[in-house]
């Protein structure tokens, strides 16, 4: 080992500790460590013997919180799963089993207390929604849908803002076992043709206009185009959301009526009563998109009892989430992450809606509405955490943030020094937790854990039940060493199947052709082994960490230099900082060659980086799908460098 290496391994190892948890607090992690020890006779002394159980006897763990999690249900299961096949056979779950996702979702009974807290840009008001108002609503929307004959496996389809009316929609549709998906009002026209299309919904669901960033946005020329593009829709719900009805003109949209007349025609009775399909485990709920940034995006259906009781999962065990907590996630329904956290509601906790920016009309809307509500979890973009630091915000001294506990990031990866600005400038005492999935698992591989420390940069563990690795090219685990984020054994989460790919072609080619039979997320991560921290590293079709060191290699007589390109969004006059940092921190052979400087960085509709398209741009290929990009104009700025001609 070089002293380069033997100096980063060290410096990976050498971590420091940014939060605790009180030993003295029995959370319901120890709960079930405790009752997993007792029913299997195991002596579980800590988080890392529960997870090294979990993965190699994945059964009995997912068995086991099985009952934990106090799932309803109908009829119990045969078997938990076949665990002669593997993740590539993706093996049917706790089969013979019957239930329903919603029906899990509205079980609590407490009538007077509050579901949701639904706030908004622009207006002071924050409507409360309780328990028994949320059932009655999500009745009046199931008994439409009946009535105009939507049945099990239909797709219906939401093109919303992230308010009540996309919860009560999403489960009145699981009560009958038909199929949600979603897309927020910031994505265009052939944005969300591009995926709808591909499902054929019998149903939407949208709004006249919304409001974002201090101004209104009219949506109805996009749903007009939207539904003209859907031939197979029988019905056009239209919410009013800005304006009143009045003041709409619904008339170009066939097919089309308001939310009040909808929900006024479904039922018989004054009250109707909900009714919950009883469904296989595996009986699809959800239709996820890939962001569709390299080609048309992928059709990813979750099942209703794997999103269930992985989230169960995250929610109870992960962060301890309880009946008193209320959890704001900023989200649209766009993004999975609206999805995990509609789910919370089975665990009897509140969510706020909100929807709006988070900088307006100023940076401190979301802290403000901790403090206001009492939310005691914020999920929230890495990327919105450096936007505070850079503004210099400080809650800590604005804010009171009594009831906060619990800070989770996601998007990207959680920067060190924002886990240094979080506890220095906003609340020393919180759990700060960086977690990482995606809309593949609709949840995640690794993330927060109340029963473990947090170490600067580095995510705390893998989750339960998720077998974790990161393997370098000839397929073995390494550790302290940049390897590609891989899943060997299978979970109840991931995708029954992709829409309309009738033999799995796509499936398979999508998670198992790099390593076969092993699943493989698409990103390079780090596995601390002292601490068992994960730190992100980014793309896997970007980085190259089994690659020889940086120089020139010889092959076959020829010598190949590789290239590092750093595109950095900066202000002027830094270039040889960032030179003398390439030279002493790397080496005096690399050096920074000078290109006019990056003007924008293109972004995702739900703000993430698109290196892979970037890479595309430079390589002289056509990116196709400039729908999913928020800035698509940014590509245009990578295109035709002189410096990176024949890259």
């Amino acid at each position: 080992m070089s002293k380069e290496e033997r100096s980063g391994r060290e410096e990976i190892l050498e971590c420091q500790v940014m939060w605790e948890p009180d030993s003295k607090k029995n959370t319901q992690m120890d709960r079930f460590r405790a009752a997993v020890g007792a029913a299997c006779g195991l002596a579980l002394e800590n988080y890392d013997d529960l997870y090294h159980w979990s993965v190699e006897s994945y059964s009995d763990f997912w068995a086991e919180f099985w009952k934990f999690s106090g799932i309803i249900f109908s009829r119990t299961y045969d078997e938990v799963v076949d665990t002669s096949k593997g993740i590539a056979d993706v093996p049917e779950w706790f089969k013979g089993s019957r239930l329903n996702y919603a029906e899990n979702l509205l079980r609590h009974k407490e009538n007077d207390r509050v579901a949701l807290y639904v706030a908004r840009e622009g207006k002071e008001e924050i409507v409360k929604v309780t328990f028994e108002e949320l059932r009655r609503d999500v009745a009046l929307f199931a008994a439409a849908m009946r009535k105009m004959g939507v049945k099990k496996g239909d797709r219906v389809v939401g093109y919303l803002p992230n308010s009540e009316h996309a919860v009560e929609a999403m489960l009145a549709a699981a009560s009958i076992g038909a199929i949600w998906s979603s897309t927020s009002p910031d994505f265009g026209v052939n944005g969300v043709l591009d995926r709808f299309s591909q499902i054929q919904p019998k149903l939407i669901f949208s709004v006249e206009a919304v409001v974002y960033n201090g101004k209104e946005h009219n949506h109805m020329e996009k749903l007009q185009q939207v539904v003209k593009g859907l031939p197979d829709l029988k019905k056009v719900v239209v919410i009013p959301y800005v304006s009143s009805r009045e003041k709409i003109d619904i008339s170009k949209i066939p097919n089309s009526v308001f939310l009040d007349d909808f929900l006024a025609s479904g039922p018989s009775e004054q009250a109707p009563q909900l009714e919950f399909e009883q469904l296989p485990f595996s009986h699809p709920l959800f239709i996820m998109f890939s962001s569709g940034t390299t080609g048309a995006p992928k059709c990813m259906v979750h099942s209703a009892g794997g999103t269930l009781i992985q989230h169960l999962k995250e929610h109870l065990l992960h962060s301890n989430m309880t009946s008193s907590d209320i959890l704001l996630c900023y989200t649209t329904v766009g993004w999975m992450m609206w999805n995990w956290m509609v789910s919370l509601l089975a665990t009897g906790a509140a969510m706020v809606l909100y929807d709006g920016s988070p900088l307006v009309p100023t940076p401190n809307v979301l802290w403000d509405l901790v403090d206001r509500i009492g939310i005691t979890i914020l999920v929230t973009g890495a990327k919105w955490l450096s936007v505070l630091e850079e503004k210099a915000m400080k809650p800590v001294e604005t804010h009171s943030l009594q009831m906060l506990h619990t800070i989770l990031s996601t998007g990207s990866p959680l920067k060190a020094q924002s886990y240094e600005y979080v506890y220095r400038c906003i609340k020393s005492s919180v759990l700060l937790g960086s977690i990482s999935g995606g809309t593949d698992i609709i949840s995640c591989f690794m993330g927060q854990n109340v029963s473990i420390p947090v170490y600067k940069g580095e995510i705390q563990a893998r989750n339960l039940g998720m077998a974790v690795e990161a393997w370098n090219e000839e397929g073995k685990a390494v550790w302290g060493e940049s390897g590609e984020l891989v899943c060997t054994k299978p979970i109840p989460c991931q995708p029954t199947h992709f829409w309309n790919d009738e033999h799995g072609h796509k499936y398979r080619k999508a998670y198992f052709s790099k390593f076969p039979g092993v699943w493989t997320h698409g990103d390079y991560c780090r596995i601390n082994p002292k601490t068992g921290g994960i730190v992100m590293l980014g793309r896997s079709g970007l980085l190259f960490p089994g690659a020889p060191p940086l120089g020139g290699m010889g092959v076959g007589g020829r010598c190949f230099l590789r290239r590092v390109i750093l595109f950095l969004k900066m202000a002027s006059g830094h270039l040889p900082s960032i030179r003398d940092a390439i030279r002493v921190g790397l080496s005096a052979r690399q050096r920074a060659q000078p290109h006019p400087g990056t003007r924008a960085i293109p972004y995702t509709l739900n703000g993430k980086k698109v290196e892979v398209a970037v890479k595309q741009v430079i390589s002289g290929k056509a990116v196709e799908q400039r729908s999913a990009f928020s800035n698509p104009e940014a590509l245009d700025l990578y295109r035709d460098i002189p410096e990176l001609q024949g890259f």
